[in-house]
């Protein structure tokens, strides 16, 4: 059969007029309104600022309607940049001051992940939500103690796994999977390949215990596709597997890792390294297959080889054609969910049982993982 990539206009004109039973008109890429920031609706700090997706954060949750008060950050140089990026905000001298501040209603935080759970803690029982970068829990103990707060303070403790929340083809995907576009999802393929960066990493980047391992830390965000999109609510770890193939001038150090995992409703398979050659123009070719009994969807979310433009790209394949789509400029619904979530204490951006689902299985994948050891 001939592949043919068809523009927005026609694909919505011809999906329009198929008479296949799925609404899929309804929800293809309408004109791009640009981005707009909601008024202030919730008052919110951040604490510990370790890694640079605290900007994502702090940016999403403000679109959706949040206020950025206060900040704090133990390390001079990591509070003057952010500082610079929003210079409305004050800087507070201590954690304690933010904590006890009544005003404030979320904490956000890319602190070292090993410190990121007692933080949510710590702000659970102060009566605050807390949004914390990935991996937001890096043990199976901490996930114990975290879950054992939420459920007394009845708080939000929310992980921004951000490769689905923040990036648009993945939420384009989310729209046409929900409509039926390619059947009942079967598999999803998660690949995180991402770029080592040396010179720019901390110290504690390259020891384990800081950052819980590499299926804990970057392989998290795959578990969280893979439970959206097959709709599981139960899954098992089949195998996993990690190592430090190539850095032994980093002996805590893990380079590589893949899982095999199975749900009650779907099965899935993650890769994650730091193998991004310095050739790609991108930090890592971030991907995604979603396979379906009459189709399946392929996302290229920051950069496509084979020469378009930007990040963004989706790509489905059904039984009467190929399509691409440009998602470059679709809506990110997640700030504007969370903090909607936050006033009214609802679960429309993640649920609770969701975000910490995907995160245990993480935590176990890495737990149970082999190591490899390849002779040289």
């Amino acid at each position: 059969m001939k592949n043919i990539y068809f523009n927005r206009r026609r694909f919505m004109t011809l999906t329009a007029k198929a008479a296949t039973g799925v609404a899929l008109a309804s929800t293809l890429p309408q004109t791009a309104q640009a981005e707009k920031i909601i008024e202030s609706k919730i008052k919110f700090s951040v604490i510990n600022i370790n890694h640079n997706h605290i900007y994502g954060m702090t940016d999403a949750v403000t679109r959706g309607g949040g206020q950025l008060i206060s900040f704090y950050a133990k390390e001079p140089d990591l509070a003057a940049a952010f500082s610079k990026k929003y210079p409305t905000a004050k800087l507070a001298k201590s954690p304690q001051e933010i904590l006890e501040d009544k005003s404030i209603q979320l904490i956000l935080s890319s602190g070292i992940p090993t410190e990121r759970a007692p933080l949510g803690i710590e702000v659970m029982k102060y009566g605050k939500d807390y949004l914390v970068d990935k991996p937001g829990i890096t043990s199976l103990e901490q996930l114990a103690e975290v879950r054992k707060v939420q459920k007394e303070t009845n708080r939000i403790y929310s992980i921004m796994y951000s490769e689905r929340h923040e990036n648009r083809a993945t939420v384009k995907a989310g729209e046409l999977v929900k409509a039926g576009a390619i059947g009942k999802v079967i598999q999803t393929i998660g690949m995180g390949p991402h770029r080592m960066n040396v010179k720019t990493r901390p110290e504690w980047f390259f020891d384990y215990s800081y950052s819980g391992g590499i299926i804990t830390d970057i392989g998290s965000h795959q578990f969280d596709q893979f439970l959206f999109f097959t709709g599981s609510t139960q899954a098992d770890i089949v195998a996993a597997q990690v190592g430090n193939t190539s850095h032994p001038e980093y002996p805590k150090f893990e380079d590589f890792g893949d899982v095999m995992v199975k749900g009650n409703n779907g099965t899935g398979y993650i890769r994650v390294d730091w193998f991004t050659p310095d050739g790609l123009k991108s930090w890592g070719d971030g991907r995604l297959t979603i396979l379906g009994t009459e189709g399946y969807i392929e996302l290229r979310k920051n950069i496509d080889i084979s020469g378009r433009e930007g990040g963004n790209h989706l790509f489905l394949v059904n039984n009467k054609e190929t399509i691409y789509m440009d998602c470059s400029k679709e809506p990110l619904p997640f700030g504007e969910q969370f903090v909607n979530d936050v006033i009214n204490r609802t679960e429309t951006a993640m649920s609770q049982t969701h975000c910490f689902l995907a995160t245990e299985l993480a935590l176990k994948a890495q737990k149970m993982a082999q190591k490899l050891n390849f002779k040289k």
